[in-house]
């Protein structure tokens, strides 16, 4: 069929002219370029790594402005209506009822000329009669050694079965009005290429959304376009591609020679800046509340903003160029014009100092649920984007805090800012309703590996937190724990207890460790994501050992996660403060 259609003579308006092309200038040089790094973090986020990224899947992942590329192919818009109008020429050349017809009768024939054995004569006589085309795929293995004539037209039967299938397809889901009778092999032609024209159209469609000319098949392409109009278009996805491969290399993705793609700390940082943008600029609270309020004066954090000099300012705080400036200006403005060469007189009018504010230090520990449990509803994706965006601001606005990621499930162990993005959710091993196990640490033949992972280790995580938060010289201190239910597992001296149904134990032991938080003045924030087994003793013990420290419960889950912790983060920062 491919050989009869008719060739095209060109596309009008197309450019055809690629002189000079620029990867820097293309789509455009005034155009944000695509967010490659984000795309990237979110694919690790979900499956903790990008061992399996490719090359062309980030290229899938990410969206590009159709606008830019328009004028450098040829028009995907013309190639989508050349390919409807092939397909509407089709429907209205042929009729479908003659070759629906003929696959009928071709399968009747089939069945009624094959011979089965007196032990599988009622068997096949069913499954034909109900036209159970796996059954009687299934019925050929058991027939094929036993019964090989009858297996071979078994096979004749199967073929003639999977061809009406095929055309009663074509004729339930095409709507043709012409008049031009059809065979079986010509319907089940047509079928594949009208199949293949719906494929390309859908492709066109979404890259006239994305501009992902990638995603176009070139091959089946060529079918139905002039070969000028397929070598263009072939042209584009590469510079698209070379496009693409440069921006990732800007944006601290690193491509090996595979294709394989690894991220960059340069990429995490351009993540945690988009992801800090989207979190704030959709909170409803004033924007311009984002930063605590400075308390102006001789403070620790210097600012960019200056202001004229009063006495008692610190020197260490002069704005050393935007002074001299001043004082040029000035020695003009009274008729001593400064030349190269001139003493700069310095007064007191002109000198501009920086404009500081005293920051009293925070000192954060944030329990990240990593339990079997947090797989669910990819509730762990959000975490890790979450955690990703507080160590975003915090390096960006607030420098001087102190904040720990700790990892909790089955036992709890601090993670690095760098790592948070590969973790995952650990793997059910137990699926016992009932599970008492207890585990002596002490002994040098039992390691973490041996322990069954799955279970929540609350109380492990708020022993951690006391003593990374004990070392540091700031009375703000507190935990940020996000959990979706009851503990699960916890120590006693040496031997961790991991039991299922939550026990009291467990509940206690916890209670306990949020004392002791207390006791030292550590808040905790339990922030409760919702699961499909939470119940009412589930909130009631988080509002429990919330109030044990003077912390509170929040309820979210979702991406509305890192905006609550985030936002509740700079509120928190902005009570101590005032």
């Amino acid at each position: 069929m491919a050989s009869q259609l008719p060739r095209k003579t060109g596309l009008g308006g197309v450019i055809h002219s690629y002189q000079g092309y620029d990867p820097t200038k293309f789509p455009s040089p005034t155009a944000p370029p695509p967010d490659m790094a984000s795309a990237a973090m979110e694919y690790m986020m979900q499956f903790g790594s990008t061992r399996e990224l490719t090359e062309e899947e980030l290229a899938n992942a990410i969206r590009l402005d159709p606008s830019q590329i328009a004028g450098l192919g040829p028009s995907l818009d013309a190639l989508f209506q050349m390919l409807e109008e092939r397909k509407r020429k089709i429907l209205e050349t042929y009729e479908v009822d003659s070759a629906v017809q003929a696959a009928r009768d071709a399968y009747t024939d089939k069945v009624q000329a094959s011979d089965p054995p007196a032990e599988l004569a009622d068997t096949f006589g069913k499954l034909a009669k109900s036209e159970q085309l796996y059954q009687l795929e299934q019925l050929w293995y058991a027939a094929e050694k036993a019964a090989p004539d009858f297996a071979a037209g078994l096979l004749r039967v199967v073929e003639s079965l999977g061809d009406k299938y095929q055309i009663d397809e074509l004729a339930s889901e095409r709507d043709f009005t012409g008049r031009e009778a059809m065979d079986i092999p010509k319907a089940l032609e047509i079928k594949e290429e009208l199949d293949a024209i719906d494929k390309l159209l859908e492709q066109l469609r979404e890259a006239m959304k994305t501009a992902q000319i990638a995603i176009v098949d070139m091959d089946e392409l060529r079918r139905f376009v002039d070969d000028a109009d397929a070598v263009r278009l072939n042209e584009l996805q590469q510079r698209v591609r070379d496009y693409l491969r440069y921006q990732a290399e800007q944006q601290g993705l690193d491509v090996d020679g595979d294709g394989n793609v690894s991220l960059s700390p340069k990429a995490y940082r351009i993540f945690q800046g988009h992801l800090l943008d989207e979190i704030f600029s959709e909170l409803e609270a004033a924007r311009s509340g984002r930063h605590t309020g400075p308390i102006s004066g001789d403070g620790a954090t210097e600012l960019a903003k200056t202001r004229p000099y009063e006495f008692g300012d610190s020197a260490a705080n002069m704005d050393v160029a935007q002074s001299f400036v001043n004082a040029m200006l000035r020695q003009n403005r009274e008729g001593m014009p400064w030349q190269v060469g001139d003493r700069i007189r310095l007064d007191p009018r002109d000198i501009e100092v920086h404009e500081t504010r005293n920051n009293p230090k925070c000192a954060s520990c944030v329990l990240m649920d990593m339990s079997g449990s947090m797989r669910y509803g990819g509730q762990y994706v959000n975490c890790k984007r979450m955690a990703m965006g507080l160590d975003g601001l915090i390096r960006r606005e607030y420098p001087g805090d102190f904040l720990r990621f700790i990892e909790i499930f089955s036992i709890a162990r601090p993670v690095p800012p760098g790592q948070v993005a590969s973790l995952m959710p650990k793997p059910v091993t137990i699926y016992d309703p009932v599970v008492r196990l207890r585990a002596d640490m002490s002994d040098p033949e039992i390691t973490d590996s041996m322990i069954p992972p799955h279970f929540t280790n609350i109380q492990h995580g708020l022993r951690l937190s006391r003593q990374f938060l004990g070392a540091q010289d700031t009375p703000n201190r507190q935990v940020m724990l996000i959990t979706d239910g009851l503990p699960t597992a916890h120590f006693e001296d040496e031997s961790l207890y991991l039991l299922y149904p939550p026990d009291p134990l467990t509940e206690e032991a916890t209670m306990r460790e949020a004392s002791l938080c207390a006791r030292e003045g550590i808040t905790i924030n339990i922030f409760l994501i919702p699961s499909w087994n939470q119940s009412e003793e589930d909130v009631r013990f988080a509002h429990a050992v919330a109030e044990q420290t003077g912390g509170r419960v929040f309820f979210t889950a979702g991406k509305d996660l890192d905006r609550f912790v985030l936002w509740d983060y700079v509120s928190h920062r902005r009570r101590v403060i005032g």
